[in-house]
């Protein structure tokens, strides 16, 4: 049956939708094991009730009609159960229920296994048979094997039918799950940029006369270019400098001369201008797709972006200009720099894409403007969101479509009192973090990109505690000579001198991998990365480290950090590199500065070598994103277990204040970055570990700093002594939400900061 399982499994995967892919499930089930009839049940998340949902043998009527309480019936004994149950005579069965209207008193066995999805019962699938009403071990391992399978298989379309989507102790059903992109929430209607420019629907493609084809080319082409430049100096003053560079290079795309080039051939050889640009930017853009370097393959969003655009100039309505909604949510495949600069500031609210990650332009941008994006909605069915009331979540990756009044009022609260909330972080900057009993705690920023600098010093930090070196050469094609690393590592010490700045050296592998440099691992996570791979490749590690002490040569803000750091051999050999890169520069004539080196505590097996470590570096940063990983064991990118990953784990916390502690009494100065900083209730608990120095998101910086100021490093001592006696993170973020609710700072976790 392993075959036939497989085919079902393939078949329910590729259905169009829910009710297709169950419509598979149970035809297959029939054919495979012989059945009479075949229902499948899913959970109702309203009111817990199981629902028909499909059926083939039973009456088809009762499809959406039949529903069956939490503790009725032999349905609801699988799923209370969540085991197999297997019935000769199910009608003699106390708990039987009976649905004459379905057809089901023709058939005596019965045969139930629930449907179950990382931990939770979702629905239940089930089969019957007539008077030889059994069904054997063989038949009963086939639908065990096929339910848990299927569970999987429809995971996306159960959760979102099944999903939940929370607002103040509110759920509704109906989300769409996708990644968080740019935090924050929004409420406004849903708007299709230009709808016209569809690359997949020319419908004239012969050339009447070739002439005015390649004029008219020709015209859309400067018309766009125009548009671009007018888009720029809109955008001006409120895109970093990097951000708004992206006008120039869809100008060069959009002027490109070997895509002209290829339009311009197209259109001689017979096709109409619209027809050859679509041939056009399906080669360029296939190529770009079908390379191994995810940066040169994302370009080929930035192509289709440009021919979209150039495609609508060259439609009979290119001079029609559309007015934007009072709160406009942009939606699509992707969402190009030129259609957000099209709708005014002031009525942009959220942007939602069916493609695209958490590193393309579109979310630069969005964080760069403060606005809430939502991207990689895969089954994202973009018309018809189209004039809709949507929800953007940032916070948590998810849209909701056509919410209930209710719900919209609840969420056009949340929006109103985070921007009020906005106000009062931001009236905070000027003031020191400083708690009520007098201690001065240092409040710094994380960085990777140069668009980063500006956002970073208007919260007014003490400096950068996290500056991601690998962000540079995850940008390029190759790696970046020395100079050019150096001429990126100064802007960033200039711009926040006389504050430090920590540097992490390149640390790829596992989740970050380089195109140019790839290394296929079966675990990367536990693979060749970080410091591992400097160490083994030093040609790459001392360019690394001549173009930082380069950098810093006039300024003497520098610290280093080494990432992924298990022994004191692994800091010896870098501060012997590091040794040698000085003496090199010193040889070459130029006057470079000692610097610290520090490392990063993110490997479990650290925090208990901390007297050997302690030997070999100069300060220490614990970076709880990956040590919360590997301290639960869980893959935080792995979305069957990722539920599990929590940094307010009672064993987080105690490593972390081991670790805290221990420093301490060895002399070392520590710091901490990562989400656990930038979380109010964490840094609460920190600030009564001891710590004096965090790192997070620029956007946490003015919660955490208001946090400080509310409360006495002895009062947060205490609350952390009651904190490690609990049992789960639930329960810890209960106890430390009530905290900050009881000193007025109830908006912090009303808005989800």
């Amino acid at each position: 049956m392993l075959e036939q399982l497989r085919a079902i499994v393939v078949q329910v995967a590729e259905a169009s939708d829910l009710r297709a892919a169950l419509r598979g499930a149970v035809d297959g089930v029939c054919e495979v094991i012989g059945a009479d009839a075949c229902a499948a049940f899913l959970v109702d998340p309203t009111d817990g009730y199981l629902v028909l949902r499909e059926t083939r043998g039973l009456n088809r009527t009762c499809v959406d009609q039949i529903r069956i309480g939490p503790e009725e019936g032999v349905i609801g004994l699988v799923r209370e159960r969540r085991a197999p149950v297997s019935l000769a005579k199910a009608a003699t069965h106390p708990r039987f229920l009976s649905f004459p209207e379905s057809g089901e008193q023709r058939f005596q066995g019965f045969l139930g296994v629930p449907m179950v999805h990382r931990g939770e019962a979702l629905g239940v699938l089930s089969v019957w048979r007539g008077e030889d009403g059994t069904f054997d071990q063989a038949e009963e391992a086939f639908l065990v094997t096929l339910s848990a399978q299927l569970a999987g298989a429809l995971a996306p379309s159960l959760e979102r039918w099944t999903g939940r989507f929370r607002a103040e102790g509110r759920e509704h059903a109906g989300y769409l799950q996708g990644v968080a992109g740019a935090s924050g929430v929004a409420v406004g209607e849903g708007v299709v940029p230009s709808p016209l420019a569809n690359l997949e629907a020319v419908l004239d493609r012969s050339a009447r006369d070739p002439a005015l084809e390649e004029a008219a080319f020709r015209a859309a082409v400067a018309a766009v270019q125009a548009e671009l430049v007018a888009s720029g100096e809109r955008m001006h003053g409120l895109l970093p400098s990097e951000s708004h560079a992206l006008f120039e290079v869809y100008s060069m795309l959009v002027g490109d001369k070997s895509l002209s080039e290829r339009v311009l051939i197209g259109i001689r050889g017979g096709l109409s201008a619209a027809a050859a640009l679509l041939d056009a930017i399906a080669e360029v853009a296939g190529r770009f797709e079908a390379m191994a370097n995810e940066r040169l393959a994302a370009r080929a969003e930035d192509l289709r972006a440009v021919g979209r655009r150039l495609l609508l100039e060259l439609s009979a309505d290119a001079d029609s200009r559309r007015e934007f909604p009072e709160r406009t949510v942009l939606v699509g495949d992707e969402v190009s720099l030129a259609r957000i600069a099209d709708v005014p500031r002031e009525r942009l609210a959220g942007i939602v894409c069916r493609k695209g990650s958490v590193l393309s332009h579109t979310v630069v941008i969005a964080r760069a403007l403060g606005i809430p994006a939502v991207m990689g909605i895969e089954d994202l069915s973009i018309e018809r969101l189209a004039g809709k009331i949507l929800v953007v979540d940032g916070y948590e990756g998810r849209v909701l479509p056509e919410p209930p009044p209710a719900v919209i009022r609840v969420f056009e609260r949340l929006v109103h009192e985070e921007r009020l909330l906005g106000r009062e972080l931001e009236a905070l900057n000027d003031l020191p973090a400083e708690t009520s009993d007098g201690v001065r705690i240092a409040l710094h920023v994380n960085t990777g990109l140069l668009s980063d600098i500006q956002p970073g010093l208007a919260v007014q930090p003490d400096g950068v505690g996290l500056y991601r070196s690998e962000f540079p050469f995850m940008l390029r094609e190759t790696f970046p000579s020395e100079a050019e690393q150096c001429a990126v590592y100064r802007q960033m010490l200039e711009a926040f001198a006389p504050r430090p700045v920590v540097m992490r050296t390149l640390d790829i592998g596992g989740d970050k991998p380089l195109g140019y440099f790839p290394v296929d691992e079966a675990n990367g996570l536990l693979g060749w990365r970080g410091v591992r791979v400097s160490l083994q490749q030093p040609e790459i590690f001392l360019v690394q480290l001549r173009a930082m002490l380069r950098a810093n040569a006039e300024l003497g803000n520098l610290r280093i950090l080494l990432p992924m750091v298990s022994t004191a051999n692994e800091v010896k050999g870098a501060r012997e590199l590091l040794g040698h890169a000085m003496r090199g520069l010193r040889e070459d004539g130029l006057g470079v500065r000692p610097v610290e080196l520090g490392v990063m505590l993110e490997v479990p097996s650290a925090l208990f070598s901390l007297d050997v470590l302690s030997e070999e570096a100069d300060f220490f940063s614990l970076g709880t994103n990956d040590l919360t990983q590997y301290l639960l064991a869980v893959d935080r990118g792995n979305p069957r277990v990722a539920a599990l990953y929590d940094h307010l784990e009672p064993a987080v916390l105690r490593a972390v204040q081991h670790a805290v502690l221990r420093l301490e009494r060895l002399g070392k100065p520590v710091s901490l970055c990562g989400e656990l900083a930038g979380d109010p209730a964490g840094a609460l608990l920190l600030l009564g570990m001891g710590l004096e120095a965090l790192s997070m998101a620029a956007a946490c910086v003015p919660a955490v700093r208001w946090v400080v100021r509310s409360f006495s490093r002895a009062r947060a001592g205490r609350i952390l002594e009651r904190a490690l006696r609990l049992r789960d993170a639930g329960s810890v973020r209960t106890l430390v939400h009530g905290e900050l609710e009881g000193a007025g700072l109830g908006g912090l976790v009303r808005a989800g900061r």
